[in-house]
């Protein structure tokens, strides 16, 4: 198959993820399970984007891991953002010196 083929397939699947649901859900959605599923959709695809930049960001995954854990445990903790990627950074610094 050609270039133009895998784009003119790409444009089709696009248009269809965003032209079915407007032709088909008339109604709003009232399952409980399908409207929470919708509203953590954007949370999780932006997590497995994001996760993999993390272990890649370093020189070596396992300080990326480390970061990783430290800042699920800031956030949970104490939840700012600047005091979150401080540690994560804090982290990665210190298993390169201590390496």
């Amino acid at each position: 198959m050609s270039v133009y083929g895998y784009i003119i397939i790409m444009a089709l699947v696009t248009y269809a993820i965003r032209v079915v649901p407007l032709t088909v859900l008339r109604k709003p959605i009232k399952n409980k399970f399908l409207r929470s599923f919708l509203y953590y959709v954007p949370y999780i695809t932006l997590a497995v984007m994001t996760f993999p930049a993390i272990l890649d960001a370093t020189s070596m995954p396992l300080y990326g891991a480390l970061a990783f854990i430290v800042g699920i445990a800031f956030a949970w903790i104490n939840g700012n953002l600047f005091v979150v990627e401080a540690g994560c950074v804090l982290v990665v610094l210190a298993c390169h010196y201590l390496h």
